[in-house]
Order: C-alpha cells, then sequence, then structure tokens
C-alpha cells in the first residue's frame, strides 16, 4: 500500500474501527467487497491509520503488520460515538470475519472472551481461549470496558444464589441482587439481552429497544422503572469512558503523560463531640495504598461540624501545589460533602472527580455516590483514611492534645 496519501482515506478524528483490505479472491461474488486483511480500534480513526505509514514502520510494527501492509490495496471504517463502542464493534466484527493477519497476530488461547454461563441466573465472566463475546485482544482494556458497562446494566459474576445478604457488587449497585432475589429471571434475561446488543456493536437496536420499554412501563404506571430505564438510555448516549481512553493510550505509548498512576486521595475527620478534632488524606496510585504520601491535619478551632472541618482539610491541602493533585477524591458522607469538596475544588480551580461513601448505622459502606468507575479503590481509600484517623486522633487524645 506504498505510495498512498492519507488524504484519500478521508479519516475523521473519531473513534471507530478500522479495515484494511486486500484484493478479494477470484471465487468472490461481483458485488462482495474486498478481502478484510486486518480489523482494528481507534480513539482517533485519523491518528491511528497514519500511524501504519510512518517511516519507521518496521521498527514499530511487527514484519507480519509489514506484510500486511504490502497486501493491503483500500482502507474503509466505521465511526463510533466512543471509544468503548469501538472495542466491542472491534471484538465482533473480528469474530465475524476472523481476518488472517488478526489470528496470526496472537494465539487464540491467549485471547481474552466474556462469557455467559449456562444456568437460571447466568453469570458474566471473563474466560480465555474461546466465550459468548470477544476476542478481546488486551485483558486490561477489556476489564476498564467491563467496569463502564456495568454502571449502566449490573450483572451477576461470582455471587451464590439465596445468600443470606446481598452480595458487596449489590451493594454498589453492579449486581442487580440476583443472590438476595431482588430481580426476576425474566428481567434478568432482559438485562442480559440489553448486554448482547451492546456487546455486538448493536446501540441503535439497544437504544430503540429501551426507548419502547420506557414507554410500555410509563403506560403501565411503572414510573420508578420508566426512569431507570431512561437514565440507561442517557448513559448509553454519553458514555463516559475517559479511564478506557487512557488505557488504550497508555498502552500505545503514544502519550508519556498517560503513564502517570492513577490518583486517589481519601479523606476523613475525626473527634469526640467536637473535641480534639483531626483531619487525614490517605491516598492510592493504581490501586495500591501509598503510606508515604499520606498527610495529617490538626484542625486549628474545634466545632462539632464534619463539613466545615472536611473544607478546612481540603483547603489546606490545596494551598500545597507541590504535592501530586489526584484524579478522584473520596470524602466520607453525603451530598453534603460532596457539595463541599466540589465547592473547594471550584473556587481553588482543579478540575477534580468527586465521590463520597455513604455509612449505614454500623458505619458499614452503604452506598457511593458519584463516580464508581473505581469502586473497589475508593471502599479501600475511605476504610483506609477512616483507620488513619481514628488511630491518629487516639495518639493525639492519649497526649492531652489540644489546639
Amino acid at each position: 500500500m506504498k505510495g498512498h496519501d492519507l488524504k484519500e482515506f478521508n479519516l475523521p478524528d473519531t473513534p471507530g474501527v478500522y479495515f484494511f483490505l486486500g484484493s478479494p479472491s477470484r471465487k468472490a461474488s461481483a458485488d462482495r467487497s474486498k478481502k478484510i486483511l486486518y480489523i482494528g480500534k481507534a480513539t482517533s480513526l485519523k491518528d491511528r491509520v497514519k500511524s501504519y505509514f510512518a517511516r519507521d514502520i518496521l521498527l514499530t510494527r511487527s514484519p507480519l503488520i509489514a506484510k500486511m501492509l504490502e497486501e493491503a490495496v483500500r482502507v474503509k471504517f466505521i465511526k463510533t460515538d466512543s471509544v468503548l463502542e469501538a472495542l466491542m464493534l472491534e471484538a465482533s466484527q473480528i469474530k465475524k470475519h476472523q481476518p488472517i493477519y488478526n489470528s496470526k497476530e496472537k494465539d487464540d488461547k491467549s485471547y481474552n472472551y466474556v462469557t455467559i454461563t449456562q444456568e437460571l441466573f447466568p453469570k458474566v465472566l471473563v474466560t480465555r481461549g474461546s466465550g459468548t463475546w470477544g476476542p478481546f485482544p488486551h485483558g486490561t482494556e477489556l476489564k476498564t470496558a467491563l467496569k463502564i458497562i456495568r454502571k449502566i446494566f449490573p450483572f451477576r459474576d461470582t455471587c451464590k444464589l439465596n445468600q443470606s445478604k446481598p452480595c458487596f457488587n449489590a451493594q454498589i449497585h453492579l449486581c442487580p441482587g440476583v443472590c438476595a432475589g431482588w430481580i426476576s429471571k425474566t428481567e434478568y434475561r432482559k438485562t442480559l439481552k440489553h448486554l448482547t446488543l451492546f456487546f455486538e456493536g448493536k446501540k441503535p437496536q439497544l437504544i430503540k429497544s429501551l426507548e419502547r420499554d420506557m414507554k410500555k412501563l410509563a403506560k403501565e404506571h411503572k414510573f420508578e422503572d420508566a426512569e431507570k430505564t431512561k437514565r440507561q438510555i442517557f448513559a448509553l448516549n454519553h458514555i463516559q469512558d475517559i479511564a478506557l481512553i487512557k488505557s488504550t493510550v497508555s498502552k500505545r505509548h503514544f502519550d508519556t503523560k498517560l503513564f502517570e498512576p492513577f490518583r486517589i486521595e481519601a479523606y476523613d475527620i475525626a473527634h469526640i463531640s467536637g473535641t480534639s478534632v483531626v483531619g487525614v488524606m490517605t491516598v492510592i496510585e493504581n490501586g495500591e495504598l501509598n503510606k508515604s504520601q499520606y498527610r495529617k491535619f490538626k484542625i486549628k478551632d474545634d466545632k462539632n461540624n464534619d463539613t466545615l472541618n472536611l473544607k478546612e482539610v481540603l483547603v489546606r491541602r490545596f494551598n500545597h501545589p507541590e504535592w501530586p493533585y489526584p484524579n478522584l477524591i473520596v470524602v466520607d458522607g453525603g451530598r453534603g460533602q460532596i457539595n463541599v469538596a466540589k465547592g473547594v475544588l471550584k473556587k481553588l480551580g482543579p478540575d477534580i472527580d468527586v465521590a463520597s461513601v455513604v455509612k449505614d448505622e454500623r458505619h458499614k459502606a452503604r452506598e457511593i455516590i458519584g463516580d464508581q468507575t473505581h469502586a473497589r479503590e475508593i471502599l479501600l481509600a475511605n476504610s483506609e483514611a477512616h483507620r488513619f484517623a481514628i488511630g491518629f486522633h487516639r495518639r493525639l487524645r492519649g497526649k492531652g492534645f489540644r489546639i
């Protein structure tokens, strides 16, 4: 495919799936398109395809891909609304067409798949070598994608039926609660049908199906269920896949800035009836505790108001620009604490997401408000902040701490 000008492809700067085509075989029918040699996905179709025509192609690509480019005579593409949809469409198209250079590039046994088990309430699992949907060559991308999808269509993975209490994922709204009998077999099968349409790259059909369901539910005066379906439609039309974009770009080494760790900072306040008040900051980077980055704060004026205490801690924290800024802030409490954190950030300038962990009467995590893409890390950071705050408070109180 040497000598081709990229302009002739008319590629858009949007996510999508691209196809390298070779000459059709003699047995192909007259109306059949040229045979597909290779299928790939892109955050930017224009930039991705352009990279195949770099002068150092033999250094940046495998000899197999270089050979594919010699055989290719044409490029076509399908635009998608998000990188997540491009990932799904790529897998379904590879499974459908089985391009020779995709299958040669990697042993089938090393591919990841998503599998629906055969049981009363099927599980949705990542498997290797074969499965219901796939192949997905890169495990990290698939796991990130499943986190995003699961927020829209919660599914069962490892929980057992008829448990005494809802599983962990049900408590954070990532499982529909089949373990606790929260959902019927019929409704759960409908969720799996929606997942199937999404994994097959059929978002338009999926949205039409959901719209029909929403109208039917509203007509039956099931307004709460209709509103839930409406939120699913909105989520599909506004897919938030920044984490997946970072995963995709980092993997290909396009931008060294994206190799910086994903940093979560969690904050908690400890005191006794508004006396001996302290605050703490704990840090998780790429899913691991980074205790060297923990910080302690002695509240300057004792007050029995956790939101004001949190505000003081956050203001003082962001008076230290030399500390690395987080990608996500986790606070302990509800909407009040979230609003305080967002207010501080808005005033001081950093554009950082905020999530909060709401506790029950036993001080156990009941729900997460805000970003749930990193649910496990959020709960770990919150739990660690609480432990660290209590420990700090007890040590200072034992020393007769007073401000």
